[in-house]
């Protein structure tokens, strides 16, 4: 550990240097680039400095306990700083554990309602408010790509994007199916009934991640059809793309202008082949150390709601909180959390067996 730490200490003072050159506010994006790696490293730097000075009383408590008049505050000094020392490292083996490189990016958002009619479409309803709600305590923006809304008024299919640093690392927990138990609004004998709306969160994708040739693309326009008023329904705005290799489509017909719906509708589908390849790369790098590390496999159910229990359950970390009305408010925080440090735990696992 302390050769690592070396090594990124080095790295911090090669980059401190690089900065308070006066050549260095020519190039912006260098500036930029170099800001936003020392701002990385700097937890790590400031713990292990912290490290390094522990090492060095304990080492010193060590001699003194040499010394008749001094050995019994040495020892007691010694504890301490060793106790401290346990801890550090602990404290740095999280920090030096590879970062999701996807953390830091904006994502897709797609909610669809699963088993349970109209209820389940009242449910994806419910869950993109929550969302809605966490991302607003979170400073994240959030833009409706297409929409589908049942009878209603609930959601049979809905995709955003997620706008903000950091909102893959706070929403990528969230992909899978999710159960609710309540009583529907339209139950006369209030009967429980079991619904589910399924979530898949995808990092956003940028043109150097992935090539989508023309060639591959079927482009259809057509005229909007359901919710978007007049000016939407009288024009071709629509656009659906089809990526011929894999057969992937997408839709996208909320904005009036075609030119928006085809970006719109690009951004989603750049999301889906991204996520596609990476799940197939993360298939083969698991059959091969028998260990997948990450949040899970999306189609399995990951929470349930229980409304007339008030509480909520994450299945994949054996969480139980009775706090549903603030969850479904936006609270997600002890739950993210608690699924952040599940994560850390089997990164962490993985690198010591490696």
């Amino acid at each position: 550990m302390l050769k690592k730490l070396e090594g990124i200490e080095k790295k911090y003072s090669e980059i401190e240097g690089e900065l308070s050159s006066p050549d260095i506010v020519k190039d912006i994006n260098k500036f930029k680039m170099l800001s936003e790696s020392l701002k990385k490293l700097s937890p790590i730097v400031e713990k292990a400095r912290e490290y390094k000075k522990i090492l060095k009383e304990i080492d010193e408590n060590r001699e003194l306990l040499k010394d008749e008049e001094l050995k019994d505050l040495a020892k007691e000094e010694l504890k301490t700083a060793q106790e401290n020392r346990e801890r550090l490292e602990e404290e740095l083996k999280i920090l030096l554990i590879p970062k999701d490189p996807m953390d830091d990016r904006d994502i897709i958002l797609e909610i669809r309602a699963g088993t349970g009619g109209e209820e389940a479409a009242l449910f994806a309803q419910d869950l993109f408010r929550m969302y809605t709600r966490y991302a607003e305590n979170h400073n994240f923006k959030i833009e409706i790509i297409s929409s589908s809304i049942s009878e209603t008024g609930g959601i049979r299919e809905l995709i955003a994007n997620v706008k903000g640093k950091g909102a893959y690392s706070k929403f990528k927990y969230e992909s899978g199916t999710h159960r609710v138990q309540r009583v529907p609004s339209t139950e006369s004998q209030g009967r429980v009934h079991t619904s589910a709306a399924t979530v898949a969160v995808l990092p956003e994708a940028e043109d150097v991640d992935i090539e989508i040739k023309d060639e591959d693309l079927r482009i259809d326009v057509f005229r909007a059809t359901g919710h978007g008023g007049q000016c939407v329904n009288t024009t071709d705005s629509a656009v659906r793309i089809t990526h011929l290799p894999t057969n992937l489509v997408v839709t996208c017909q909320d904005e009036k202008s075609q030119l928006k719906n085809k970006n719109k509708a690009m951004k989603v589908l750049r999301a889906r082949l991204y996520d596609m390849y990476e799940k197939e790369k993360e298939k083969e790098r698991a059959d091969k150390r028998r260990q997948q590390i990450g949040t899970g496999d999306r189609s399995g159910r990951i929470r349930t709601y229980n409304f007339p229990q008030g509480r909520v359950t994450d299945h994949r970390i054996g969480l139980t909180l009775y706090k549903l009305d603030a969850i479904m408010d936006g609270d997600l925080d002890e739950l993210i959390d608690a699924l952040t440090v599940d994560e850390q735990a089997k990164r962490l696992e993985t690198e010591e067996n490696n």
